[in-house]
């Protein structure tokens, strides 16, 4: 599925089921409640934290789509072809990234 395709998906999603998009703050609110939540996983997956009882240490990749599915809403909503910049931002960051990265020091 392209990101064009899951934006379509996620609007015909919305239409047909979900009545309307929340508001465009709500949605914002909703995405940080989701990275949140992707961040405790990690901390506990990755990082110092333990497991809480209950926690699934294996649904990171559920975690990480409910992230992509409130940006997708976002995107719909303020008419941001996700596509077009994700690739302006590669152009961007291969821009100004060419060398600093393969110079650092602190990578090697």
């Amino acid at each position: 599925m392209t990101i064009k395709e899951a934006q379509r998906a996620v609007d015909d999603w919305i239409k047909n089921y979900g009545v309307r998009y929340f508001s465009e703050l709500t949605n914002t609110a909703i995405l940080m409640e989701e990275v949140g939540e992707l961040a405790r996983l990690m901390a506990r997956k990755y990082g110092d934290q333990s497991f809480k009882e209950g926690e699934n240490p294996e649904d990171l990749p559920g975690e990480m789509a409910d992230v992509f599915w409130v940006l997708l809403c976002l995107a719909n909503q303020t008419g941001v072809d996700l596509d077009s910049a994700l690739r302006q931002s590669i152009e961007k960051k291969t821009r100004r990234d060419a060398q600093r990265h393969l110079t650092n020091s602190k990578l090697k």
